[in-house]
């Protein structure tokens, strides 16, 4: 089976790659974007690689990578009416909302900011860099990602 390449959003002072560091495995739930969804129920698989992207930072950008470890399943904290993530439309027995397991691989030794993957000719086109584009879990070609893992020092 191929590797896929994913890039996934989180607020660094929500959940950032040092708090996947020292929890070493965590879910990725909460996602509430149709497309987002979509790739962690049917798209990502176990071996994946993705991004950890810190956005709404100062600045944002790649700050390291982690391993998808669990493929898609029903995100629970849609079930649970204490969850700031709560969907009433959403039940055990017909899941709308899904997560996947991540697993910390590496801090990149270089924080790799948005401006530089911008700046990057080699990067046209990467999801990321388009404007408006504001998705949570994108994919990244495995090109695109060698050469940010590079720019990382990773």
């Amino acid at each position: 089976m191929t590797t896929q390449y994913w890039l996934m959003k989180s607020e660094p002072t929500s959940y950032s790659i040092d708090d996947l560091k020292r929890d070493k495995k965590t879910f990725w739930s909460g996602v509430r974007n149709f497309q987002a969804r979509n790739f962690m129920r049917d798209q990502m698989k176990t071996g994946d690689l993705a991004f950890f992207y810190h956005s709404n930072a100062e600045p944002s950008g790649v700050a390291g990578i982690m391993r998808i470890c669990k493929a898609g399943y029903a995100d629970t904290t849609a079930f649970d009416p204490k969850d700031k993530h709560f969907d009433p439309k959403s039940i055990p027995t017909r899941p709308q909302w899904f997560m996947v397991d991540v697993q910390f691989v590496e801090k990149l030794p270089r924080f790799v900011s948005l401006e530089e993957i911008k700046r990057n000719p080699k990067l046209s086109g990467i999801m990321v860099a388009m404007r408006g584009s504001r998705l949570s879990i994108q994919p990244v070609s495995k090109a695109h990602f060698e050469i940010i893992q590079k720019m990382g020092g990773g």
